[in-house]
């Protein structure tokens, strides 16, 4: 399933990181009133930034917030920039093609850097890491997501659980956002799967709500399947599935 024509439906992610401006806000707010398919839409990304930010937020040491604010005092304030007005024929479509990936860069930029991250990120290589890993996940689940070619499909698993990919050809990706989903039983995980011709190929693991990329190759893979399984994975499935959601091709 591509885009749909009308510009209302391309701006679930936008609206939910807060990218719109507050007129495209509001209509798109009704618009969600009378359309279930944005309102799942956004709320999958709304997942995503937030599973993002999670994977690099750090409490602060306590003794960083005074020597913050003793520091304040001596920063110089830049005056504010004001952008010439963009024509409004090409406001919407420039949104499009850059709210999705300036949003979540925000999100995370947010978790590293606020309260007090950027000091330990200069002081823990461990946190370092963790920051590196985040921005990869950032790259490439914004990259799927500003997609032109990007098409979403929702679907609902047995266990109630909502879900939503969106896949891009141009990137040869997939994204798997999943809400409600229930805590699987000790020893156990949720597990991705592609079909290509009938064999299931294992596409990674989800460990909870929230976005991941899929593994393997989605190009030419008629389903994408989720079943629960031993913890670690299992190189076929051995349970029924849980979700068996067609691929738009």
């Amino acid at each position: 399933m591509k885009h749909h024509a009308s510009d209302a439906h391309t701006l679930a992610a936008a609206h939910a990181l807060g990218a719109l401006a507050p007129d495209e806000s509001e209509a798109f707010a009704r618009h969600m009133q009378e359309c279930e398919a944005c309102r799942q839409e956004a709320a999958g990304f709304e997942a995503t930034a937030a599973r993002l930010a999670a994977a690099a937020s750090q409490t602060p040491p306590a003794a960083l917030k005074p020597r913050v604010m003793a520091a304040v005092d001596e920063v110089r304030q830049l005056p504010p920039h004001v952008p010439a007005a963009a024509p409004a024929a090409t406001r919407v479509g420039a949104l499009r093609r850059r709210a999705v990936p300036l949003a979540l860069a925000a999100t995370v930029a947010a978790a590293l850097f606020g309260g007090g991250a950027m000091w330990q990120l200069r002081h823990g290589q461990e946190l370092e890491q963790r920051a590196r890993q985040a921005e990869q996940r950032l790259d490439a689940v914004s990259s799927i997501l500003a997609a032109p070619d990007a098409r979403t499909v929702h679907g609902r698993a047995a266990n109630g659980a909502l879900t939503t990919v969106v896949a891009s050809d141009r990137q040869n990706q997939a994204v798997f956002t999943a809400r409600n989903l229930p805590a699987p039983a000790a020893g156990k995980t949720y597990q991705l799967w592609l079909a290509h011709g009938g064999t299931m190929h294992p596409a990674g693991l989800v460990h909870g709500d929230g976005t991941v990329l899929v593994d393997g190759d989605p190009a030419g893979a008629t389903a994408i399947g989720l079943t629960l399984e031993p913890a670690a994975g299992s190189p076929r499935p051995t349970t029924a599935p849980l979700l068996l959601l067609a691929l738009p091709t």
